[in-house]
C-alpha cells in the first residue's frame, strides 16, 4: 500500500506532537470535520439527494461513527456515505462486510513468506532487524519486561515470531484469523514448534488475551484490520493480559495524514494523531516511537510503537 505525496515530518517534531496528542487531535478533527462538511455537500447530487436531505442521514453518519468515531470524517471524505454505511453495516457471513472482505481476501493469499510481505518480501530483513533493536529496549532488564512469554497477534506463518520473539522470549502463542495459515506454523519454526504454547484461530476483535500472561505483546501489520472501536477495545483487553512491567509494541502503516481505506484488503491506514488518540483512550502510555527506517519512500510510513499500563491502571 503505498501513497502518492511525501509528507515527511521530522522526528523531533513527531516527538513534540506525542507530548500533546490531544490538543493536536482536537485541531486536525475540527479541520477533518469543516473539509467532509464540503465533501458531503458537493456530493449529495451524486447519491440520493432525498436520503441526504432526511433525517435519516443523521442516522447513517451515526451508525458509521460508532465504528470508526476517530477516523470517519477521513472516510467519509473519499467514499460517499451509503457506500460507507454498507461497509460498516452489511453482515456478510455473520460478519461485518468491512471484515467478511478482508477473510476473502486472505483465503488467496499463499502461507508462505513470501504471502506475508505481500510483494514487499525483499522488506523482510530490514523490517525484522529494526524490530530486533526496538525490541530488546523494552525486555530484559530492572523495570523492564520479562522474558518468558510473547503474544504474537495476527501471526500468520510466524514470521515475527521466527525471527523477532522466539531468540528473546522461552515460549510464544500466536493468533490469527486464517487457519491455514496457522497449520503452517510448525513447518515454518523449523524444529522451534515446541516452543509454540497456544494456537488461536480468532480475529482480533473476538480474541481476549488471559489476564497477567504475557510479557510482551507483539501486533504488527494487523490494527489496520480492526475499527476504531474494535481496536480501542482490544488494546484495553491486551492491557489486561500483562504481566508486570509488561509491554505492548504495535507496528504499523502509519498514513502521513488522516485516515485512508484500502478496498483491496479491506483495511485502514491511520496517522499518528489518531492512534495516539485511541491510545490514550485506551489507558496506555507511549513509552516510545520510532519509524521504521530502510524501507523506499514511496511506501507507506511504518512506525513502531510501545505502550505500557498507565500509572494506576487496574
Amino acid at each position: 500500500m503505498t501513497l502518492p505525496l511525501s509528507l515527511w515530518k521530522d522526528r523531533s517534531s513527531r516527538k513534540h506532537q506525542a507530548q500533546q496528542p490531544s490538543a493536536l487531535a482536537k485541531n486536525v478533527f475540527i479541520m477533518a470535520y469543516k473539509g467532509a462538511h464540503l465533501a458531503f455537500k458537493s456530493r449529495w447530487h451524486k447519491t440520493d439527494e432525498e436520503l441526504c436531505r432526511h433525517s435519516m442521514s443523521f442516522d447513517l453518519h451515526k451508525a458509521i461513527q460508532n465504528d470508526f468515531f476517530q477516523s470517519y470524517l477521513y472516510l467519509l471524505e473519499k467514499l460517499p456515505l451509503v457506500k460507507l454505511y454498507a461497509l460498516t453495516s452489511q453482515v456478510i457471513n455473520g460478519e461485518m462486510q468491512f471484515y467478511a472482505r478482508a477473510k476473502h481476501f486472505y483465503q488467496e493469499v499463499p502461507a508462505t513468506e513470501e504471502g506475508m510481505m505481500g510483494d514487499y518480501i525483499e522488506l523482510s530483513n530490514t523490517d525484522i532487524e529494526s524490530s530486533r533493536e526496538f525490541l530488546r529496549k523494552f525486555v530484559g532488564g530492572v523495570g523492564k519486561a520479562g522474558t518468558n512469554r510473547a503474544l504474537d497477534c495476527g501471526s500468520g506463518i510466524g514470521r515475527i515470531s521466527k525471527h523477532v520473539l522466539l531468540p528473546v522470549f522461552k515460549s510464544v502463542e500466536l493468533v490469527d484469523m486464517m487457519e491455514n495459515f496457522l497449520a503452517e506454523v510448525p513447518n515454518y519454526l523449523q524444529g522451534k514448534e515446541d516452543r509454540v504454547e497456544m494456537y488461536y484461530c480468532k480475529s482480533l476483535q473476538e480474541f481476549t488475551p488471559a489476564p497477567q500472561r504475557y510479557d510482551v505483546i507483539w501486533i504488527q501489520w494487523v490494527s489496520g484490520y480492526l475499527t476504531d472501536k474494535d481496536l480501542l477495545k482490544f488494546l484495553i483487553r491486551c492491557q489486561n493480559g500483562l504481566k508486570d512491567n509488561g509491554v505492548i509494541i504495535l507496528k504499523d502503516n502509519v498514513a502521513r495524514e488522516g485516515c485512508i481505506l484500502d478496498c483491496l484488503d479491506s483495511s485502514v491506514i491511520r496517522d499518528l494523531n489518531i492512534l495516539h488518540s485511541l491510545i490514550e483512550m485506551s489507558g496506555l502510555t507511549i513509552l516510545q516511537e520510532e519509524r521504521q527506517e530502510g524501507f523506499p519512500e514511496q511506501c507507506v510510513p511504518v512506525w513502531m510503537l510501545a505502550m505500557r499500563k498507565s500509572p494506576g491502571h487496574s
